[in-house]
């Protein structure tokens, strides 16, 4: 059975990033019509506690993850510019194998992040 989990980490800080604020998307293709599919908040580990989609709700195709960076780094009290560098991070990634795992984490910090397809 295939699923989709995230994972976020902190990387100014060297610890999860919880509490932040997330949504999932599918894309459809046509402008202003993606569809949205979750919103949530990580926990103290830095993930949600269940699956962002697991099982028939996980189909092949283009999703959109926007974590809300900016607003997790105010709320940690840190003083940001305005506009921050990081406002909220977009990361689009395609689902070719509905069976399997997509694990995308996310490393953060207000100035960079990155991410990879982990396992």
């Amino acid at each position: 059975m295939g699923r989709l989990t995230t994972h976020v980490l902190d990387t100014a800080r060297g610890q999860p990033a919880a509490g932040l604020a997330l949504a999932l998307f599918r894309r459809t293709g046509a402008p202003g019509e993606d569809v949205p599919l979750l919103r949530g908040l990580t926990n103290a580990d830095g993930r949600l506690d269940a699956p962002l989609l697991e099982g028939d709700a996980l189909r092949p195709g283009v999703y959109e993850l926007v974590f809300e960076a900016a607003n997790y780094f105010r709320a940690q009290g840190l003083v940001l510019p305005e506009p921050p560098f990081l406002d909220r991070v977009t990361l689009r990634f395609g689902v070719a194998d509905a069976q399997a795992h997509y694990h995308v984490p996310l490393l953060l910090s207000p100035w960079s992040y990155s991410t990879y397809r982990g396992s």
